[in-house]
């Protein structure tokens, strides 16, 4: 990550913080004013009430009253205005709960909303439509036009008409973003047409229960989707009621039952947020699973096992064709599809290779939304220059190119050996307790004694507003003495004047009363406006430091499952608001804390740390919430094609009422402080009353004292009450700035913003493992690396191969320094990696993974994604070597297309072929490329290999290292090197390796024989 990526990530981040921080500060003057108002009618009150006494009592009408009768009622209705001035804190609170429940609720209605085809999917045991859906007739797609809600100018399918045959196997070809999966997407309800049907018979499919109706699909696309829960409830999703012995079936016919059961915890592992604590094939096996336990009527295949390798292909299919023949329940993959299928299933099949289905009962070609040919293989093959027959010469010429370099293969030999069953695991090789040798350093916790002060240093840029809010509390705590003062001289007024006096004085003293009231309002203003924006700059700096922080965290900071991605989020919005309670409106209770009552004083600490650790709690519950909520929504489309909306609810709920049991505690912990500080103010009161009526009988007191005194003590207890009902958000306040502190003072092992380390000027992508061992910091007794010795030259472009997890991915991570290796060393350019500057290191690394990410940007921008000042000649360029060109220019706004969040608006073709031409663009020393291809059609993967090829040859000394599963691919590499359980097995050229009649063999024997 270069220094000009983190700061264009952080500048994206602060751009959408500047809404936020307007929000706030207009909310703090509302509140001021609001707190102003209240202020204003107070003092109304006072001046209504001795202004109507003064009346009466200079009354010639009959109607006299005593000054003691003015002070009561006065002083009730002042205590009434008081009650309702409680509001005031609350009104905040109450504000934000209000604009909450408008979203929420807009977001209830607007489900209301949803199309029939969603509706009732909550309900168990209901089912809008008929239930009598049993999968023995056609679904028939007639006239179907389709376009994207948010890309509404590009028409995706175009007057569509395809007929798939009850029980038969019927197969979609063409190349990338031709309309192929919206087909698949259609079917299972995500979207309706823009026009036309889609018919299960006679009868519309919106007829038909959706939730039933994808029940009995059973869909295994590119994409392996798992979620943040164990294997075991993983494989359980596809199939809720689900015995432990049908789910363990499930995982041997796909694979996976051996390598689970080397996990630490087998099927009870927690796999992380997206899987992260798995490889790419082991997810997808997982995934094999989840489709295999659910034994569907209707298949949907989707370039189903582009993350798994030849041998582990081939031992699922045979597993499954063992299982057929008592089950007579075959699945269908990718790779494998050359399967015999069961009668009584519908399969729809999605395929770049062509070999695989041509023993399809029917075959649609497909380009630009619409049908342009169809018909069976053999049919397809007898169209002179046929689009079909077009793409089958051309991968037949592929393979024979790739046959003739092979004509040292012995398949008398390869038969021979057929019954060995190949499979490498990246098993525990546990060797005792291991020790990872980078372990995380002792953290420098964030002071606690210092945390209000750490606070108002990063508010000190604001000190003029700080003061002008610091100068309003001392203002506003003035008035209090001031209001005692004037109604001390109203009363000796009422006591020692004529009737003419009265009325003259009292009216003085009324309008200095409304003038006090009118300037307290302003006051009022001025500090809450400023101690809003004083908040909310605070809320805005601390989460850009936070962001920033996030940055610079090391990869296995983001492995732990505390830390994953909705509960960072759940920190950044909710936990950085809370801070702002510290900083905020809350500060004229601190000028008032110097009232000597110590019994108040411990009950609001105990307070506040009772309930900073209560929120502490609350908080740990709260982000795990957040994470599952954003871990289902960002999956949505598994979790309604697995009908997994009740599954998904209960997990939330059940967190949400942990979340509601905690709220419980800390909520009787602030009602009983507020019903103490109450109880307090009635106490104290009780008591000046007791000791009034002594002074004044034993004559050592005037009137005008006592009226001064209560006046002013009113005032304290008052702020007391408040400051008790705020105790919880006091100490919410302090359980954040703890969260975010610890973040700021954390060190991470690898820090991704370092400047420090060497820059090469001669770099030309040498490099060497030493005797690597590697174990994940989540599982350190799970060796992945044993003792990896591996040398690269300048220049050489080599492959890895091998089974699915063992540990072909890891290298790449070791060498983009995503983790530091456990044991041994890592040289690049002959220093230790570590030594290396990291911006430096990355910035001489290109990688295209299996799984390309892309931002919610242009396309345009997402090619040029982390250089400045890029060309847009450059960015074409790029474009064109990854073969992306063509296709964007088509769309309406060209490269300014935005390609949606993680690239949905794309195909899996198109996201691989723009993360490519971002790699293009940055000409690195070091090529790195995982499986790159599974996502493209043979065409464009013959097109990609040779760009790939052409920058190799534009760049000689460029370093290509490539992993890869389909070994047609590498066959002309300098050198491949077999991997097995972490560490190389096998070493050599492809016809060395032939020669050698070993584990490649055996692979490339699985490659021969269809299966890649």
């Amino acid at each position: 990550m270069s220094q000009w990526t983190i700061m264009l990530a952080e500048f994206r981040y602060e751009r959408e913080l500047d809404p936020a921080y307007w929000t706030t500060v207009r909310k703090g003057v509302v509140y001021g004013t609001y707190v102003g108002w209240f202020s204003l009618i107070y003092h109304l009150v006072y001046v209504s009430g001795f202004i109507i006494g003064s009346v009466l009592m200079t009354s010639t009408t009959g109607h006299v009253t005593t000054i003691d009768h003015i002070l009561v009622i006065v002083m009730l209705f002042a205590e009434c205005i008081q009650l309702l001035g409680y509001i005031g804190p609350c009104f905040q609170s109450f504000s934000e709960g209000r604009e909450a429940a408008v979203s929420v609720f807009n977001l209830i209605e607007k489900g209301q909303d949803a199309t029939v085809i969603e509706h009732d999917l909550l309900n168990e045991n209901q089912f809008t439509g008929d239930t009598t859906l049993d999968f023995i007739d056609d679904i028939e797609f007639d006239h179907v036009n389709f376009m994207y809600p948010s890309r509404k100018e590009i028409m995706v399918l175009n007057n569509l008409n395809v007929i798939f045959r009850a029980n038969r196997k019927t197969a979609l070809v063409g190349p990338s973003g031709c309309g192929k999966s919206t087909c698949i997407s259609l079917l299972l309800g995500y979207y309706e047409p823009s026009s036309g049907r889609i018919n299960i018979g006679s009868r519309s499919l919106t007829e038909y229960g959706i939730k039933q109706f994808r029940q009995n699909i059973g869909v295994v696309s590119q994409e392996a989707i798992v979620f943040s829960m164990s294997i075991y409830d993983n494989i359980r999703l596809g199939k809720r009621n689900a015995t432990r012995d049908e789910i363990e079936a499930a995982a041997r016919e796909a694979n996976a039952h051996k390598f689970i059961m080397k996990l630490p915890d087998k099927y009870e592992t927690s796999i992380g947020e997206s899987g992260v604590q798995l490889s790419g094939g082991e997810k997808q096996r997982i995934v094999l699973a989840r489709a295999l336990v659910k034994q569907p009527k209707v298949l949907l295949l989707d370039e189903a096992t582009s993350a798994l390798d030849n041998i582990n292909e081939k031992i699922v299919q045979e597993a499954l064709d063992r299982a057929s023949k008592s089950e007579l329940y075959k699945f269908f993959v990718d790779y494998l599809i050359e399967v015999i299928l069961s009668s009584d299933r519908t399969t729809i099949v999605i395929a770049h290779r062509l070999t695989t289905i041509q023993n399809a009962d029917y075959i649609y070609v497909f380009d630009e939304g619409r049908v342009i040919e169809e018909g069976t293989h053999k049919t397809l093959m007898t169209k002179q220059d046929g689009r079909y027959q077009s793409m089958v010469r051309t991968q037949q010429t592929i393979k024979r190119n790739e046959e003739e370099r092979d004509d040292l293969l012995n398949t008398e030999t390869i038969i021979a050996e057929k019954e060995k069953q190949i499979v490498f695991e990246s098993g525990a090789l546990s060797e005792g307790q291991f020790v990872y040798r980078n372990q995380r350093k002792d953290l420098t916790l964030s002071n606690r004694k210092s945390i209000f002060l750490r606070l108002l240093a990063m508010n000190a840029s604001e000190w003029v507003t700080i003061l002008v809010g610091c100068i309003a509390c001392i203002l506003i705590g003035l008035t209090q003495p001031m209001f005692a003062l004037m109604l001390t001289n109203i009363i000796n007024a009422f006591k020692n004047c004529g009737s003419t006096d009265i009325r003259y004085r009292v009216s003085v003293a009324s309008l200095l009363f409304i003038l006090l009231g009118v300037i307290s309002t302003f006051i009022f203003l001025f500090q809450y406006t400023a101690f809003a924006i004083v908040g909310s700059k605070l809320v805005q700096r601390i989460r850009s430091k936070a962001f920033a922080c996030l940055l610079r965290q090391e990869i296995a900071y983001f492995d732990e499952v505390e830390n994953s991605s909705g509960s960072i989020c759940a920190r950044l919005a909710s936990n950085a608001t809370a801070l702002q309670d510290m900083t905020g409106t809350r500060w004229r209770l601190t000028i008032v804390l110097f009232v000597p009552i110590f019994i108040l004083s411990i009950m609001m600490y105990v307070t506040i740390q009772a309930n900073r650790l209560l929120r502490a709690k609350t908080d740990i519950y709260y982000n795990r919430a957040n994470s599952v909520a954003v871990e289902f929504i960002h999956n949505m489309r598994t979790i309604k094609l697995l009908s997994a909306e009740n599954e998904a609810l209960r997990q939330y709920t059940e967190l949400i009422q942990q979340i509601f049991k905690a709220s419980l505690k800390s909520s009787f912990v602030n009602a009983m402080t507020v019903g103490v500080s109450w109880a307090l103010d009635s106490f104290t009161i009780a008591i000046l009353y007791w000791r009034t009526v002594v002074l004044v009988e034993n004559n050592q007191i005037a009137l005008d004292d006592i009226i001064t005194v209560f006046a002013f003590v009113t005032f304290t207890l008052q702020i007391s009450k408040i400051f008790g009902m705020l105790s919880t958000r006091i100490g919410a306040s302090i359980s954040a700035a703890y969260t975010f502190f610890d973040l700021f003072d954390r060190i991470p092992n690898i820090d991704n913003a370092s400047r420090q380390g060497q820059e090469q000027s001669n770099f030309c992508g040498k490099i060497d493992f030493d005797k690597v061992k590697f174990a994940y910091p989540t599982r350190p007794t799970t060796i992945v690396l044993n003792k990896f010795q591996w040398n690269i030259k300048p220049g050489q472009r080599v492959a890895l191969v091998g089974a699915s997890g063992c540990g072909k991915s890891t290298i790449i991570q070791l060498l983009q320094r995503f983790y530091d290796v456990t044991e041994g060393q890592l040289f690049i350019n002959g220093v230790d990696i570590q030594e290396l500057n990291i911006q430096w290191l990355r910035s001489q690394l290109g990688l295209v993974s299996q799984e390309p990410s892309l931002f919610d940007l242009t396309i345009a921008e997402n090619i040029a994604y982390g250089l400045e000042n890029v060309p847009e000649e450059a960015i074409v360029n790029a474009a064109i070597k990854a073969n992306i060109d063509q296709l964007i220019r088509q769309l309406p706004q060209g490269y300014q297309t935005k390609v949606g969040v993680k690239g949905t608006f794309m195909s899996g073709g198109e996201k691989q072929r723009i993360a490519l031409a971002r790699v293009f663009l940055r000409q690195p020393k070091i090529l790195l490329l995982d499986e790159i291809t599974s996502a493209l059609d043979p065409h464009n993967e013959q097109i990609i290999q040779q760009a790939i090829n052409q920058t190799q040859e534009d760049d000689p000394s460029r370093t290509l290292i490539t992993i890869a599963h389909r070994l047609s691919t590498i066959h002309s590499y300098d050198s491949i090197h077999v991997i097995d359980q972490g560490r190389i097995v096998e070493s050599g050229t492809h016809t060395e390796l032939i020669q050698k009649h070993g584990i490649y063999y055996e692979m490339l024997f699985s490659t021969q024989n269809g299966f890649a």
